[in-house]
């Protein structure tokens, strides 16, 4: 039987993908008492890596918040392998960290991050609300236009 997080998934059409390795000397979540802090994840879709470029110049805030949501969903897909399987031991997302790769005169982070926590609020619900930062740079991990990492509390 689906637990109640993953029938929610199931509702919003969201598949988890299997997670990403890491990309450099570093593992991909770290559990730590009842947290788990999850590393930076990028715009990895199905078809490989996705959303290349920065917003301000190659994208809109919407695709940019696309982008957000989907480096969210790989989020999940390592908080995911983090609980053995089982998204139900979820308690809170308590922080995420977006950052997004910007022009220098970019100033819209903050509605390019919600693509991650409108994301998160939709799948965990009340728990799904986080404290955050939305920060603008020069450039991220393969060129891509959002990373975002994130800290979770487990049962």
């Amino acid at each position: 039987m689906a637990g109640r997080i993953e029938a929610r998934l199931a509702e919003l059409g969201i598949v988890l993908p299997k997670p990403a390795a890491p990309a450099a000397n570093y593992v991909p979540w770290v559990i730590s008492g009842t947290q788990v802090f999850v590393a930076g994840q990028v715009t990895i879709g199905a078809k490989g890596i996705e959303y290349v470029g920065k917003l301000g110049r190659d994208f809109t805030v919407e695709e940019g918040q696309a982008a957000a949501r989907l480096c969210a969903i790989n989020l999940l897909a390592q908080v995911a392998s983090a609980c053995g399987g089982d998204l139900d031991r979820v308690t809170r997302c308590l922080r995420l960290g977006v950052f997004i790769n910007c022009t220098d005169d970019f100033v819209e982070q903050p509605k390019v991050a919600n693509g991650a926590s409108d994301l998160m609020v939709a799948v965990l619900g009340d728990a799904g609300r986080h404290a955050r930062a939305a920060v603008g740079s020069n450039a991220l991990p393969l060129g891509v236009a959002v990373e975002v990492d994130g800290v979770f509390e487990i049962q």
